[in-house]
């Protein structure tokens, strides 16, 4: 992990391309310049870099700037359960603010850079500013309610309704950022996907077969094609309407 000035990387949160997604939104103009000062460095992480590990002390929030993330949570037993994967614009280390100590690992999936808020700094100026803690708050409650969906998803959606979920979940989310929605590389291995899924390895390499040869999707290697959109759909059991107007934002 190599850890760089702010003067380095001039890139503002007030200006930034993805402060749709993170603190800076809702904010006056003023606001929002006043949240540059919280970001005085960024860290640039190799692919298999961990930003943070499980049980240290919380410092800081991270916003990730580019690449891909995934957060896990390492068992008593020595197993690791991943509990998300991470897009720009998301935040990362809200799960350690309960505790003060991170509950998870997270590991870069690519090349990937985060900004570091320090989190005292981060309260002290949400303290002058009101909208930004209804911000920080808004952040807080959508991760709540995404970990509230996954955990539904796991108690009562098929195997194949939860990958059929989790290719549509990703697809939202890269479309919000300016990506193609019908066409992506896949950054997690599909051991991966199953830990999030809660599926074994064999069963989502069998469920890539069969969406490939029912026509919904094209994979080659980890490069995937959205054929048949209305299809997985329907076999998500959600309506072209209502996935449009709602669609997830993190998963």
């Amino acid at each position: 992990m190599n850890r760089i000035s702010s003067a380095e990387s001039p890139n503002k949160c007030s200006t930034c391309v993805l402060g749709q997604f993170c603190l800076p939104v809702g904010l006056s103009a003023d606001d929002a310049n006043k949240i540059d000062t919280l970001v005085t460095e960024r860290v640039r992480l190799k692919k298999g870099d961990s930003l943070y590990r499980q049980g240290e002390p919380l410092t800081a929030v991270y916003g990730i700037k580019f690449g891909t993330l995934k957060t896990e949570y390492a068992l008593p037993d020595g197993r690791e359960q991943i509990t998300g994967f991470h897009l720009p614009g998301e935040m990362l280390g809200l799960d350690g603010i309960g505790e003060n100590h991170y509950q998870s690992n997270a590991i870069a999936l690519e090349d990937s850079e985060a900004c570091v808020v320090r989190f005292s700094d981060f309260e002290s100026l949400a303290r002058q500013i009101p909208s930004l803690q209804h911000q920080f708050h808004r952040i807080l409650s959508r991760e709540l309610t995404q970990d509230q969906r996954h955990l539904l998803s796991l108690g009562s959606l098929r195997a194949e309704e939860r990958l059929a979920s989790f290719l549509l979940n990703l697809s939202d989310r890269l479309a919000a950022r300016g990506y193609s929605p019908i066409e992506y590389h896949l950054r997690m291995s599909r051991e991966e996907i199953g830990s999030y899924l809660g599926i074994q390895l064999e069963t989502v390499s069998r469920l890539f077969s069969r969406f490939t040869e029912s026509g919904l999707i094209q994979i080659k290697q980890r490069h995937i094609k959205l054929v048949d959109m209305d299809g997985l759909l329907e076999l998500a059991g959600k309506s072209r309407a209502i996935h449009c107007a709602n669609p997830s934002k993190a998963a």
